[in-house]
Parts: C-alpha cells; structure tokens; sequence
C-alpha cells in the first residue's frame, strides 16, 4: 500500500519538548470529590516514572520519517536540547529549523496518567514561547504542506498567518492550545487553514467558542478531522462524512502521542494524494501501534508489517 518514493516535505510548526511521565496506579475519579472541586487538593502518588522526548512536532516527524515522509520540525529549544538534538540527527531528521534560545529551557511536560488512560499535564512552555522568531519562509522551497500544531501562542497566529501568505496549505490543529485563542482568533485561523484536526473534547470547545456547526467549517475547508479516542474518528467533508473505526493496538500501553501519530498519518495520506478512507485508517492505524508502546517516539515498524496490520484491520 505504501509507496516510498514521495519527495514532498512537510512543515511541522509546533513544539519539542522533554516528557517527564508519571503513572497513577489507580483512577483519579476515585480521589477528586466533585462537591469540593473548588478547594482541589490531592495528591497522587506514582511509583512509576521515565522520560521521553516529546513535543508534537517532533513526535508528528518521527512517525512520518516511519511512513517514508519528510516531516521538517520548526521549532524552538532551550540551552538543554543537546541532547534531544543528537538523538534527531540519529534518526536523520531534520534539526536545521530548530532554533536554540540562550537562557531558556526546552518545553517540559509533566504527564500523569491514570488506569483509565485520563491525563493530567503540567507544562513549562519556556523556549516554546519564542517560537515566533522561526519564520515559514526560513524552509524554503519544497513545503508541499503544513501544520499549525500546539506552541506558542504568537508562533501559532503568525505561522498560520504565514502559510496563508505563502499560499501553503495547511492543517489547524490547536490540540492543547485552543484554550489560548479567543472567538475571533478560532475564526480566523479556521479560514486560512485547508484542514482542521481536533479530538471530540477540543471540537465541543471549537463548538463553544466559535459557534460554529460542522458545516460552517466545512464550508471553508477541505475536510474536519475530529478524532473519538477508543470510538475511532470522523472526518466530515463537503462531499460527505467518513467514520472510521480504531484499528486494534497489539496492547494499550500509553495514549502519550496517539494523537501527533494519528496526525502524521493525515499528513502521510495528504502528501501521497490518498483518499479520505485510505488516509484515516492509515492515521488510526498509527494511532493503534503508538499505543502499544511508551512514550510518544518508541514505536516503530517495517513497511512490510505496516501493509500486514492495514490488511489484518480494514481488509
């Protein structure tokens, strides 16, 4: 089903950061009483506890570089980033848009997770938050597309507003950032966008916020992917609405980076031309094998296993 021999790039605006994960060996619901949410003190103790290189644009280049594709991270660093840099080098992804910022940290967030896979995050943003000074025309040519994924606030508005300008298509994917972004700001991202990708919680929030229905979205871009968790996902478009069932994980491990997996396979289907159905079960097939394994950029497959497990899923 693959092919390898595609040459397009992708811009992959967003963050690098360090995972510092932590597991709750039992469910936060059973420790957060509703009636006193507004007095919240607790305290989780999780005897479980690793680090891994994150950040969504890097997660979203490393399963790319799985699919064969060319994912070009943009992003900012701190003086900490060596050896998160060594690493990318290693797996020969591209690190010349990655710019160091003297007297900051790499972004770090703290990941708690619970039986139920819920997750609590604290994050530090720290160079993330001079992701601005990283321009899209600093890629040059060969950006077939793009992605506005979660950084800096400024970085996001000026990014999206930059591929617009360059008439680079892109994907909205506000993810955890969309909490950032008043009314206006939503509106205005949605019509420079070619795409936009949300899971079901930041759709009720978009929802919210916008006023916006599906097809006033659909009436400004090619198509709405809103991801459903264990209930697969919907991609609605003018021409219709594709559901898509979740392919079946070896095992369920970790849900850290399903979604930046799930994202580069829309991409991997965006660059290679690929139908809509073609394209989400490739992305719910990442989303499956990411899963199985810790942290968001240890999995990792053959060509060969990829096409078995697409036939084993969708036939």
């Amino acid at each position: 089903m693959q092919d390898r021999s595609s040459g397009k790039a992708a811009l992959i605006c967003g963050s690098v950061a360090y995972d510092t994960i932590l597991q709750f060996q039992d469910r936060f619901k059973s420790h957060i009483l509703p009636d006193k949410i507004h007095i919240l003190n607790v305290s989780f103790l999780v005897p479980d506890m690793r680090r891994e290189f994150g950040g969504c644009a890097a997660n979203i280049a490393y399963s790319l570089k799985l699919l064969g594709d060319r994912g070009v991270p943009m992003a900012t660093a701190g003086h900490d980033f060596a050896p998160y840099r060594e690493r990318m080098v290693a797996q020969g992804i591209a690190v010349d848009h990655i710019k160091v910022v003297d007297g900051t940290f790499t972004a770090q967030a703290f990941i708690t997770t619970d039986l139920d896979d819920n997750q609590i995050t604290a994050f530090h943003p720290g160079a993330m938050q001079h992701a601005q000074l990283n321009q899209v025309s600093d890629a040059g040519a060969g950006i077939a597309l793009g992605i506005v994924a979660p950084d800096g606030r400024q970085a996001m508005i000026e990014h999206a507003a930059q591929f617009a300008a360059a008439r680079i298509p892109f994907i909205f994917d506000p993810g955890q950032g969309l909490p950032m972004f008043g009314a206006e700001e939503l509106k205005t991202f949605i019509s420079q966008a070619r795409w936009v990708a949300v899971n079901d919680y930041e759709w009720g929030m978009l929802q919210q916020k916008t006023g916006y229905t599906v097809s006033d979205i659909t009436a400004q871009v090619d198509a709405l992917i809103v991801t459903l968790g264990p209930k697969g996902s919907v991609i609605y478009t003018q021409g219709g609405t594709v559901s898509l069932p979740c392919a079946n994980p070896t095992a369920v491990v970790d849900p850290t980076g399903c979604g930046d997996a799930y994202r580069a396979g829309l991409i991997h289907g965006l660059l290679r031309g690929l139908d809509w159905e073609t394209t989400g079960r490739v992305a719910s097939l990442m989303g499956a094998i990411k899963i199985a394994s810790r942290g968001p950029q240890n999995h990792g497959f053959t060509q060969a296993e990829f096409e078995r497990r697409y036939r084993d899923n969708f036939g």
